[in-house]
Order: structure tokens, then sequence, then C-alpha cells
């Protein structure tokens, strides 16, 4: 399970398809850097099986996999740019059978998610109200036209190169970016590489005042790289709507309409005009009878499915939602998977969400790779995989990872039907390039940029916004300013000749060389001032970014064979913090601790870097809490246990124990 140690330039090949965009600042991507990945968090619905491990038993889907790589699911935290070139830089070039990808629309807004405290509606109250810790910002989705099309055009261009010959790309968008989007899937892949787009039509309530046509429909592009791409027949049940038979219609002789029984063996039948509603109505029946080649009378159920989708949203309440933003519905995503790809393909989201693509594809017998920037989306996607592992993992008796095949798909399965063996019982979580899971940046930003009053400039893909006359830059959080930083911005400014306003630099930290730097970027400088804004210590502005780490009481004891572990507490200051920050709330008393407690995780022999999950305890809804008090087989003497806890903002914590 190793991975390279140093940085590598991977080179990605020119588009050459056409038409071609054009817009301000286009560049074309011949070569990427690819960062190692660190290892964070290891999970096997089977405690016997350690993840990745090749034995005399490897499954046999995995005989392609990079000899580097661990075998089973793999979740990457990081720029999926940084992540598509580990890739890259790791064996994967030429891997992937389908590429999902529901990337941001350039809806110009900002995607949050509810966050609330678990247990029951009414139980956890304070000062006698319901309690919601509010709206956190998962991702924003703002974007100057130009920037948009070259962060899609980019990552379009890394992932033709990790795509099969004969594989598959299908790119879910909307009416705003659609067309545009279009032509970089012709430029990119050729325009010979376009099969369908697929119009998906949905129901969802509509509030305020409506003044044009609701926009109710969702575009999936797909493209393939080769001329020898998959697509398995999908069907649907005949109780689709009647406008499916308007396709090929003749005046004079009607519809020849294809039918197919549950045997999956296909029936032509005329239908003329006058008797469409009759057909559809009472199919079969006396007037439209529809006979095998022995005179027997059949029943059909089932149609082709063409590229007119009229599928449910997720419904509400449903046990299927997540509270993430723009979530999809699963039987779309198994619909999509069943078509374009095969059992034991493999199948990468880069903007995986909350994971609705990876876990079609974990149900429907395919590996898997997801990655995403956001933490919030990698903690909704771990959790959910592995409550699908376990459930994946008793339904086959525990049988061993290697001994896992992918069963034959079924004919023509509708959503929802299909293999459910799965190829592999385990994932495990990386980060790529180093980000820190222990913060959520976006919030940050945002609690730092009211605190400051500084304007969020949307549209700039450098700055963060303005303050006065200032240009105002953000620091990611999770390292301090260095001179790197510094080089970076005095290379932006470069680009900019004609910008003259003094800048502010916002950071948790300051390296001592950065300061040298700045001093001596600024002597004697008319334009372009650099003025040092550090959160924690800054006499005017600190104090704004105390982060205090979650707390907890843990006792650990052996009894027997049993290692026991119970939790009697768990103190979370942010969301002490955030309600204290509530409007009208003075003092917050959570009676019950598990109501800040998302899922706790145990890994009874932790080895100080990679958490190998042995216990998980994820609870399906919300309204549940975790148990607080858990027994699994005590480790050896000397070993080290450790319980990680995750409230409900996405915060961790990690504390360790060694056993006597």
């Amino acid at each position: 399970m190793t991975n390279p140690k140093k940085n590598l330039d991977v080179t990605i090949a020119k588009a050459k398809g056409r038409p071609m965009l054009t817009w301000v600042g286009k560049k074309p991507l011949a070569r990427v850097t690819a960062y190692p990945a660190q290892a964070i968090e290891q999970f096997s619905a089977q405690p016997q099986v350690n993840v990745g491990l090749r034995d005399e038993t490897t499954n046999p889907t995995y005989v392609d996999w990079p000899e580097d790589m661990p075998q089973g699911g793999l979740l990457y935290h990081g720029d999926n740019k940084d992540v598509l070139a580990h890739m890259l830089a790791n064996g994967f070039r030429g891997k992937v059978k389908l590429i999902y990808i529901d990337p941001p629309f350039d809806s110009g807004a900002d995607y949050v998610r509810k966050v609330q405290l678990r247990g029951a509606k009414g139980t956890i109250k304070i000062e006698g109200e319901e309690y919601t810790l509010g709206e956190q910002v998962q991702y924003s989705d703002i974007w100057a036209n130009d920037n948009y099309l070259q962060f899609m055009y980019e990552r379009l261009l890394m992932l033709r190169e990790l795509l099969d010959e004969n594989g598959s790309i299908l790119l879910h968008c909307n009416s705003k970016k659609g067309f545009l989007l279009r032509c970089l899937l012709d430029e990119v892949f050729g325009s010979n590489g376009y099969r369908n787009e697929i119009t998906w039509h949905y129901v969802k309530y509509q509030m305020g005042r409506i003044s044009q046509f609701v926009d109710n429909t969702d575009r999936l592009i797909w493209y393939s790289k080769g001329e020898d791409w998959t697509y398995n027949l999908q069907a649907e049940k005949l109780d689709t709507p009647k406008h499916l038979l308007a396709k090929g219609w003749d005046k004079d002789k009607g519809v020849i309409v294809n039918l197919r029984n549950s045997e999956g063996k296909t029936y032509k039948v005329q239908i003329n005009e006058e008797k469409v509603d009759d057909f559809w109505s009472n199919l079969p029946c006396d007037e439209f009878p529809v006979i095998d080649e022995s005179g027997n009378r059949i029943v059909i159920d089932k149609v082709h499915v063409d590229d007119a989708w009229l599928m449910p949203f997720i419904a509400a309440p449903s046990h299927e939602r997540t509270g993430y933003p723009t979530q999809k519905p699963i039987i779309v995503l198994e619909r999509i998977i069943q078509a374009l790809s095969k059992p034991g393909d493999l199948v990468l989201d880069c903007f995986v969400g909350s994971g609705t693509a990876v876990l079609a594809a974990q149900k429907l017998g395919r590996r898997w790779i997801g990655c995403d920037i956001n933490k919030g989306s990698i903690q909704t996607t771990a959790k959910r995989m592995q409550n699908l592992m376990q459930e994946q993992a008793t339904a086959s008796n525990n049988t061993r990872q290697g001994e896992l095949l992918p069963s034959p798909p079924t004919p023509l399965p509708q959503a929802g039907e299909g293999s459910s063996k799965p190829c592999q019982l385990s994932f495990s979580t990386w980060r790529v390039n180093d980000y820190d899971l222990q913060i959520q940046h976006n919030e940050a930003v945002e609690l730092a940029c009211q605190h400051l009053g500084v304007t969020r400039t949307r549209t700039d893909t450098y700055f963060d916004g303005t303050q006065g006359g200032r240009l105002v830059k953000i620091i990611p959080f999770n390292h301090p300013l260095t001179p790197l930083d510094l080089e970076a911005l005095r290379n932006e400014l470069k680009s900019r000749p004609n910008e003259e306003r003094d800048i502010m630099l916002v950071s948790l930290g300051i390296e001592q060389s950065a300061r040298k730097w700045v001093e001596d970027y600024n002597r004697n400088r008319p334009i372009n001032k650099l003025h040092l804004i550090e959160l924690r210590t800054d006499r005017k502005y600190g104090g704004i970014i105390k982060h205090e780490p979650i707390s907890a009481d843990i006792a650990i004891s052996r009894e027997n064979d049993k290692l026991v572990v119970e939790i009697r507490d768990v103190v979370s200051p942010t969301i002490i913090q955030r309600l204290h920050l509530q409007e009208g709330v003075f003092r917050a008393q959570i009676a019950d601790w598990r109501a800040v407690v998302d899922c706790v995780l145990i890994d009874t022999q932790y080895n100080g870097e990679v958490f190998n999950v042995a216990l998980s305890d994820v609870p399906e809804r919300k309204q549940d809490l975790v148990d607080g008090r858990y027994e699994l087989a005590a480790p050896p003497a000397g070993s080290t246990v450790a319980v990680k806890i995750i409230d409900m903002l996405g915060e961790e914590t990690l504390w360790t124990y060694q056993v006597d």
C-alpha cells in the first residue's frame, strides 16, 4: 500500500475535437503535478480481512488493478484536479470504464446543508425551542463565466486520460450550462464520441412567484471514448406516460412499438392512431392481443428506455435523504451504471457529493473511486458506504472479499434491479496534497469575511473580496502564511499590471520567513502594499478563530476476552458556540451528549497513522442516537485503542488509550 513520496509531473494530451470554444484565459493543460496521497481511514465489513492485502484469494476482478494501490473502494479528499493527477501517476490511466460527474452547475448560489442535533423530534429543546444548528456551507457555485469553463475544461482533459479506450463519460448538468458543456465535450472527446443527451424530468414543489416555465429537468450528456462502448438495454414498466408512443409515428400506419416481456423476449406491436389511448390503458386486451410464435397469449410489462426519463426526485421525507445539497436519487444513478457498465467495471465520480454514484456502483457489483474537495461530502459518503457494506456482508454470510465475484446482469433490468453481489466489502479514505480534514474551510472563510467586513467577490478566481479600497486574499486555513503563498500572490499581480490597490492577507498563523518577505516587499513600494491579519493574534481583528476541539470522557476496560469502550460524555465547543450565536438564545444546555454526536468509530489496534475501522456506530436516521457503549474482541496487551468521534458539524476528535 505504497505511494510516491515526491511530487511527479503527469502529461496530458491536447484536445483535438471540434468545434472549439474560446474564452478569456483559456489554457491547455499539458502538464500537471501529482502529489502523494496520505491514508486516513480504512473500513472493512469483514474485520478478519485486512484492507487491500493481496493473498491467494485475491479478487479476480482486480487483476488489472495497480499493484501499489489497495484493493477495494477508494475515497479521496482533496481538489479533484490533484486527485485525478494522483490517479494518473499511480497506474489508473486508461483503467476507468465509466465516469459519472455531477459538477457545479454555475447556479450562482452557495449550497448549504441544514444541521440538526440527533434525537427524536421535540426531545432536544433549548429554552423551550426545538433546536437546529442552522445551515453549513458545503460548497460555493458562483463563478465568472470564463473561470467555470476553464475549471471544467481542465478536468475533462484529465478524465479523458483516465478513461478506458471503450469507456464512457456521463456529465450531469442543467439547462443553464448544458450547451456550453456539450461543446467542451465535443472538443475533448470529439463529436464522434457523442452518444445521447438524456432529459431527466422530475417534479419539485415551486415556491414564490412563477414568471416563466418551470425548469424541472436536468441533462445527462453521454460521450464514449472509442467505438466499442458498453450499452445494456434498459426497460421500464408500461405505466410510463403514453407520449413515449409518439416517436416514429406514421399518419397512415400508426407506430410499431417494440415491447419486451419479463423474460427479455422482444415483440413488435402495431398501434393505430385512434387506438392509442385504449391500447395504453388496456394492454394486453382482446383488441391488442400479443401472441408468441406458438400462438400463446403473453403478458407484456416492459418497454425500452429512451432518452426522456420521467423519474421522481427524492421524496420528502425520505429514508434516502442525507441533508446534503444537490443529492440525486439513487434510482437515476442505478439506471446509468446498469446501462453503461458491466459488473466488475471501475466507476469514477470525482464530484462525489453525498456518494450516491459510488453507492449505486457498490450495490450493482462494480468497483468504484470517489473524491470531493468538501469534508462533509467525504464523511457523508463514508457513513453511507459503511452501512451498505455491512448489510452486504451480512447478506453474503461474510464471504471473504477475495471470493467475491460479480453476478451477470439480469436481462433488461429496471433501475433498482440487477446484481447485488459486490466486488469489495472494504474501502479506504485518503487525502491528497495534505488537505486538512479538521476544518470546514468554506465555513471558516464566511465567518472571517463577516467579522472583517469583507465584501465577497464571487467572480474573481484569486481574491476573496474587498475591504474598503483593498483587495482581500484569505490564505487556506490548513496552513500558516508561507513565502510560497506570497510568491503566488506576486505572480498573480504580475498578470494584473493595471491593479494598484493594496492587498490585505488574512491567515491563521504566519511563518517568520513570510514576515521578512513582506517587510522586504513593502519597503519603498508605492502600490500593492501588503497588510497582514493573523486571526488569532491581531489586536483589532484577532480572537474570531479560537478553535477548541471536541472533548470526551471515555472509559476503556477489559472484561475477560472482551474490550469494553464506554463514552460517558462529549462536549463540542463549536456546537455550543453556534448555540450562543443564535439570536435569542442565552444559554445552551444539552441534556444528552449523544445529541451532538453524528457517529463513533473505533480502531482496536491503531498504528498512529491509518485509522482501521473495527467498529462503526453510524445511526441510520437523524432521530436515532449512538449507543455509547461497545464490546469488541480484546486486542493483544500493549495495543493502542483509538476512538474517533465526529459531531453534527463534521468536526472530529481522536482519543487513544493503550491496553494493558
